[in-house]
């Protein structure tokens, strides 16, 4: 016997495929929905969480669950963390950049070479397609105690808007580490998808030629909106080339 749980996720599938709810549509509410199909709150949530695993609905905090429109992909190009231009201007991200002071502690520690406690910049910055968050990063600078603004730039902020860009002078090495894994609590709630699917999390960690940390970067995108593209390059001796 199929259970309700999958009744109801059929219906409600069946009306978002067919157009009965379109993309940003607000869904009835989970009451009015638990009343019409006949069944309890905790099993129309699980219905619903279905269809947010799905990708056909998200739960936005204190209003509702919403036909999820359409996220398209944007290509990450490894080696300098930047975005494909091509790609993010057709998506047209917009971005909300928060900047904090904060202490280095636990792991930054060991990230960014620096001793407990050192200052930090911290740029908090979510990336959204529409109202939906596409992409989330937590971007670290080492500063200097005695200035409030982060070495190299003119402002927090320009340093957030610049972080999927080659800075300017260009570090040393970059160094990415990039695995798959489950989100985490926050990066559910603030990225508003479903805790069982994928997300592709990169490490970025930007040295000057004598080895010190200029920023390192936590990049978070739920797997199915991006693309990791890297690309090595062999150089060549032009007098062996053309002998």
């Amino acid at each position: 016997m199929t259970s309700r749980r999958l009744i109801v996720a059929d219906d409600l599938r069946r009306q978002i495929t067919t157009g009965c709810f379109g993309p940003g549509d607000r869904l009835p509410s989970e009451s009015t929905l638990a009343d019409r199909y006949k069944v309890s709150t905790a099993t129309l949530r699980s219905a619903l969480a279905a269809l947010q695993g799905e990708g056909l609905v998200e739960k936005i905090h204190g209003k509702g669950n919403f036909v999820r429109r359409p996220l398209r992909k944007v290509t990450y190009v490894g080696g300098w963390g930047t975005l494909d231009p091509r790609t993010a201007a057709d998506v047209n991200l917009r971005v909300t950049v928060r900047t904090t002071a904060t202490q280095a502690r636990g792991h930054l520690t060991t990230l960014l070479r620096v001793a407990d406690g050192s200052p930090l910049t911290e740029l908090l910055h979510l990336s959204y397609e529409g109202d939906s968050p596409h992409s989330l990063a937590r971007i670290y600078v080492p500063r200097d105690p005695r200035s409030a603004t982060v070495p190299g730039v003119r402002s927090s902020r320009a340093w957030a808007e610049a972080s999927f860009s080659v800075p300017n002078p260009p570090p040393a090495e970059v160094r990415e580490t990039v695995s798959a894994r489950l989100p985490t609590p926050d990066e559910v709630s603030t990225l508003r998808i479903n805790k069982t699917l994928a997300v592709l999390a990169i490490t970025r960690v930007a040295t000057d030629s004598a080895g010190r940390v200029l920023q390192a970067a936590l990049i978070v995108f739920p797997g199915e909106r991006v693309d990791a593209v890297f690309t090595t390059h062999h150089e060549t001796d032009e007098r062996q080339a053309y002998r």
